[in-house]
């Protein structure tokens, strides 16, 4: 059960503290697409969410996609946000996300994971020792897959 369990539970990213975590120094934030920063049907992120993003990589935060989506969805996310990305993650693989580390060049004690999904967000980020944090997501409506998992998920 502690593999599912995430350090940080917040109902939206604008309720993710960036000063706290970067006092226990992370550096890098791996971030889901799909209904963490914009919901699962939505073509283009908000202007709250575009913010954020912009408001992390400002105090200095380096940031990195990681999608279980399709190539053309992440890569039109990179495009909006101006941050590398992976698709097809294969998330509660940890490859990805060791992949996201090197390429910020940093290490577990720096980065946390943030996403909208227990069995695949915060399990990958647990198996690899990062710090997690669950975000609500946004959207109740949901891909097929997603939707059977998430009762179970609580």
């Amino acid at each position: 059960m502690k593999l599912l369990k995430p350090n940080l539970w917040v109902d939206s990213l604008d309720q993710i503290p960036l000063k706290e975590l970067q006092t226990i120094g992370i550096k890098g934030l791996i971030i889901d697409v799909d209904n963490t920063l914009l919901a699962w049907d939505a073509e283009e992120p908000t202007a709250e969410v575009r913010t954020w993003i912009a408001q992390a990589r400002s105090n200095g935060f380096q940031v990195v996609l990681v999608s279980n989506n399709k190539p053309a969805r992440v890569e039109k996310m990179q495009a909006y946000f101006m941050v590398n990305g992976m698709a097809r993650a294969k998330k509660p693989s940890t490859v990805a996300l060791k992949r996201a580390m090197r390429i910020m060049k940093l290490n577990k004690s720096q980065t946390t994971i943030i996403g909208d999904q227990v069995f695949t967000d915060v399990l990958a980020g647990n198996r690899l020792g990062i710090y997690t944090i669950l975000v609500t997501p946004i959207k109740s409506k949901e891909f097929w897959w997603t939707a059977l998992v998430r009762p179970v998920e609580g």
